[in-house]
């Protein structure tokens, strides 16, 4: 099998880059996916998403190591293994970050990537369902909407972010950043706007493009420096696909850095012992994980129903008919409603913890079980963690899951802001808007007060948001992996576009800035296909 480009990974980015690509009826792309095809109703009903995240052929069912900053839990860490990746199993939450995200990116040394540079491929992703305006633009692949319904407890949430201080913000995706306001989703209609149904499947109709599913990338090929493709196990067969332009790897934050190091790239200590022999050294491959880290509160709730009623027994029928009919309901609801972006630690001259509220609760604050009785939840992450983590391979053997250890409140920061963050929640529970609504204190339940408590807490009952970010970092230092072109150092026709490349998380949820990343990345390889060769102009 033979292409120009050859993709490694269909999720949010992948898909992107197969669909930019092949806009040019004379460039062949082949996409290889590990997993199936996005057909399981789940994924397309925006709320299916809770029982999507551990689902055993949807996922690769990963766990964090054992670590410190979890109290010794192997925590779940979802990560999608389907057409659309983790777009197709995430929580629908579209928000873009702080524009100090990007500028920061830039500052690094990495040219053409700050926030005026980056907004406009964020607005040539997406289709808002608002009106057109300096920060949000219609005509794109990505449906971008508001919540179809705001419960009553979403908006005493907005109310008590209000009585507290905190700016209320129409639109959270434009500017200024700051504030609190309602959750926008990548939703269009009643089903979920994955990357797969919002880039892949146009895609799909067009002659020079080819998606190889259940296909596992053992490795990629290489002559020398050169990237020249990848081998797959697909059906028990070992099958190549070869690049005649470049291979690009856009498999994840742990996907990415996992297959370079299978083949040869990374830090040569590390392949060592591991039994994988040296191609090129490149000793940032899989350090530098960051990720956000997410503790909840909540609280039962007197005299309104919460999704924990409505969704089981009768009720849960009635939900069903009215998305069926209507396409509202709790089943179009994503992972949070409501979202407050607040400045907690002195020193930060940015908001630096994300709130988030949803209308119900769950069994030992993890996303899955609800409660049996009325709940209501707020969560709180830092948005720039100090603390960093790794993504290394285990073995050669490319079945098996490599060691994900984010290092979770390794940083004294972090641990600072998860405190302050945890006392900024129960200030919003204390304001009279839901104070009138919330009865007792589930979690982390008032006995626990101190900071060292708080944190203790958060250690044992806190999760990943899902944001693994980082570990094949954009920049031009010695632990850097890609430059600001996305190209692998020291290596040719290889590229990383995921977001494995990002210097430091965003702020904020990671989906939309990664379809950005792809966007700019797409535009990238394709004026590098533009471009004469040297030998070219030589002669």
């Amino acid at each position: 099998m033979k292409a120009d480009y050859v993709i490694v990974g269909a999720g949010s980015a992948g898909c992107v880059l197969a669909n930019r690509l092949t806009e040019d009826p004379r460039t062949r792309v082949v996409l290889i996916e590990a997993g199936g095809r996005d057909t399981h109703p789940l994924i397309h009903i925006p709320a299916g998403f809770m029982k999507l995240l551990d689902h055993p052929s949807l996922t690769w069912g990963f766990h964090a190591e054992p670590d410190p900053g979890t109290a010794g839990r192997a925590i779940l860490y979802p990560r999608g293994r389907v057409l659309g990746g983790s777009s197709s199993i995430n929580g629908l939450i579209y928000v873009r970050g702080q524009p100090e995200d990007y500028d920061h990116w830039a500052q690094l040394g990495n040219r053409g990537w700050g926030f005026e540079e980056v907004l406009v491929y964020f607005k040539k992703s997406e289709n808002w369902e608002g009106e057109e305006n300096a920060w949000r633009a219609k005509g794109g692949p990505l449906f971008t909407s508001r919540m179809t319904e705001i419960p009553p407890l979403c908006r005493a949430a907005v109310e008590a972010g209000k009585e507290i201080g905190l700016p209320y913000r129409e639109d959270v995706n434009s500017l200024p950043h700051g504030g609190v306001g309602y959750c926008q989703q990548t939703r269009g209609g009643r089903r979920r706007a994955s990357a797969a149904r919002s880039y892949l499947k146009p895609a799909m109709r067009r002659p020079n493009h080819e998606v190889v599913v259940k296909a596992l990338v053992t490795r990629i090929l290489f002559d020398g420096p050169r990237a020249v493709g990848v081998e797959y196990r697909r059906g028990g067969r070992v099958e190549r696909a070869e690049a005649d332009g470049e291979v690009i790897l856009a498999a994840g934050a742990v996907g990415s850095p996992h297959l370079l190091q299978l083949s040869g790239v990374g830090a040569p200590d590390h392949l060592q012992k591991i039994g994988i022999p040296l191609h090129h050294a490149l000793p940032g491959v899989g350090q530098n994980l960051q990720d956000h880290y997410i503790a909840r509160i909540s609280y039962t709730v007197n005299g309104l129903k919460t999704i924990n009623e409505k969704a089981r027994g009768l009720p849960l029928v009635g939900e069903i008919l009215r998305y069926l009919l209507t396409g509202k309901g709790i089943l179009t609801y994503s992972a949070s409603l409501v979202a407050a972006s607040v400045k907690v630690l002195p020193e930060s001259a940015t908001p630096d913890v994300q709130c988030s509220f949803a209308p119900g609760s769950f069994k030992d604050g993890q996303i899955g079980e609800l409660d049996d009785f009325p709940g209501l939840t707020g969560g709180v992450w830092q948005m720039r963690p100090q603390s960093r983590g790794t993504v290394l391979a285990k073995s050669p053997d490319p079945e098996a899951a490599p060691a994900i250890n984010p290092r979770y409140l390794s940083a004294e920061t972090d641990r600072r802001a998860m405190a302050e963050g945890l006392k900024l929640l129960r200030r919003f529970f204390a304001a009279p808007a839901l104070a009138r609504h919330v009865g007792t204190e589930i979690l982390p339940g008032p006995g626990i007060s101190s900071d060292e408590e708080l944190v203790d807490y958060a250690r044992r009952k806190g999760s990943t948001v899902y944001h693994a970010s980082c570990t094949c970092r954009m920049g031009s230092d010695s632990l850097a992996v890609v430059d600001e072109e996305l190209k692998v150092r020291g290596l040719d026709r290889l590229r990383v576009v995921d977001a494995s490349i990002m210097p430091a998380v965003t702020s904020t949820n990671t989906n939309a800035p990664t379809i950005m990343i792809a966007e700019k990345g797409a535009e990238m390889i394709r004026r590098a296909a533009r471009a004469p060769s040297p030998r070219a102009e030589a002669a």
